[in-house]
């Protein structure tokens, strides 16, 4: 719900007619059956697609549906799809084939895909003619539209694609169904305009599109009244925020005035661009009560000719003088990055100058990938593309370095006492309960059911690469 002085975007104001019909028709079937049609939504990819999620989630809920976790129980399936790697989207399209069975037994059931995936042109052709029980498709910026899609869907019949528009409206206003009640994801932005050779994120997400400040500031404030506490700040690269709107507003000034929302809550945001990672912002989150000491930056390659065939518009040498900045000023920073693996033309020195960057910048935690083409990037037509065996060796010795790195790095922490968020029973020992720190990483305890969506302080015992283990203090 906006602020009484915030007023919904016209995009979003003109669906409501379509809510209130579709509310109506579920009400009618509620009346007649007994029960409520549900919706099931799956989400593929990034945090920006789990924030595209829960607005989903928040139509269909104000259209007359109850949320399910089975699709098995659904009259509404959505499928949120990601671009970002081959193995993203045909998991996606193996859990869509599956539901062939679904509308079988079912012939009622209405079946929608969304997101990056479907908005690449051969990817659409796959949906139309091999999986014929897909109802509708919609792109990244028509979002906004599902309610007058579905609505035209059920009264026509007809199978649906609406891919992209021309115009990328940034859609305020959408009621949105959270998973959590004490973690948040608050998207600031939307689109890129960096081009990097791999990625397909411009292509699907349109150029970048800042938020009103005003908006996030409401948005961010409701939530810390609702007692959230950890928030997330998203877009495709948060450094560049407000540079479209004009008014030399940018990321910095934005965090500073988040951070004076008073309450308990910590303030993260993701993902930074090292081009555009400033002082000023770094400054900001020194001198922060709620900003966590914590910074995701994508470094990609330490090979500096490797970065150019990326166009990361970065080298080596400024990436380092960013993390040394970082650390002076927020000694107790926690600096994860993302390292892409066999790009194409990635010689055994450029690897071993990644390697070598690892060593130097010593990262808590590391999310590589192995390079995966992109059809209509400009990476998938190079020359000199790494064959998967050498890949997978270079790989896994980069793992290795890492994982040693990681562990070193965590066993620093034996003996100190940290702030943890608490998630609940841990998914793989339910002895155990788990949370993260201030630095994001995960810390395994023992704890209580009262303490999820608490600050608890844990006194840490013993640390692996990829976690911490200790014993929670009692008040």
């Amino acid at each position: 719900m906006l602020d009484k002085d915030l007023q919904p975007s016209l995009e979003v104001a003109e669906q409501s007619k379509y809510i209130a019909q579709m509310r109506a028709d579920n009400e009618l079937y509620f009346t007649e059956q007994g029960v409520r049609r549900r919706a099931f939504v799956l989400t593929f990819g990034c945090q920006q697609n789990e924030a595209d999620s829960e607005k989903i989630a928040g139509m269909a809920v104000e259209m007359g549906y109850d949320i399910t976790d089975t699709p098995e129980d659904a009259d509404l399936i959505m499928v949120n799809t990601c671009a970002i790697r081959e193995h993203a989207e045909q998991k996606a399209l193996s859990i869509v084939g599956q539901y062939k069975h679904l509308k079988a037994k079912k012939p009622s059931l209405v079946i929608g895909m969304c997101g990056c995936m479907v908005v690449q042109e051969h990817r659409k052709d796959d949906i139309k003619f091999r999986y014929p029980y897909v109802d509708f498709i919609f792109g990244t910026s028509s979002l906004y539209r599902f309610p007058e899609l579905l609505c035209k869907k059920l009264a026509k019949g007809k199978r649906l694609y609406e891919i992209e528009e021309k115009l990328y409206p940034v859609s305020e206003g959408l009621p949105v169904r959270r998973a959590s009640d004490y973690r948040a994801w608050v998207s600031i932005m939307y689109g890129c305009n960096n081009f990097c050779s791999y990625c397909i994120v411009p292509y699907v997400r349109g150029r970048e599109r800042s938020r009103k400040p005003a908006y996030i500031v409401d948005e961010v404030s409701q939530l810390v009244r609702e007692g959230y506490r950890d928030i997330t700040l998203l877009g495709q690269n948060v450094n560049s925020y407000g540079k479209d709107l004009e008014d030399g507003y940018d990321f910095a000034d934005l965090l500073a005035e988040l951070d004076r929302i008073p309450g308990e809550y910590r303030l993260r945001f993701m993902t930074s661009h090292p081009k555009d990672a400033s002082r000023k912002l770094i400054d900001v989150m020194a001198s922060s009560e709620h900003i966590a000491h914590q910074f995701h930056l994508p470094m990609q390659s330490g090979s500096d000719e490797i970065l150019k065939r990326m166009n990361r518009r970065y080298d080596t040498a400024k990436y380092g003088e960013i993390v040394r900045y970082m650390r002076e000023k927020m000694p107790d920073v926690t600096v994860t990055s993302d390292i892409i693996v066999g790009f194409p033309g990635e010689s055994e020195d450029d690897f071993a100058g990644t390697l070598h960057m690892l060593e130097t910048v010593r990262f808590d935690m590391l999310y590589s990938f192995i390079y995966s083409p992109r059809k209509g990037t400009p990476a998938a037509s190079m020359e000199d593309q790494i064959p998967k065996a050498v890949q997978s060796e270079r790989f896994s010795r980069l793992l290795k370095l890492q994982e040693q790195i990681g562990l070193e790095k965590n066993q620093a922490y034996v003996g100190k006492t940290l702030t943890v968020l608490c998630d609940g029973v841990s998914k793989g020992n339910a002895a155990l309960y788990s949370g993260r720190t201030e630095g994001n990483k995960i810390a395994f305890f023992e704890g209580l059911p009262e303490d999820v969506g608490k600050f608890v302080e844990v006194t840490i015992e013993r640390a692996d690469p990829y976690a911490f283990y200790g014993k929670k203090k009692e008040n």
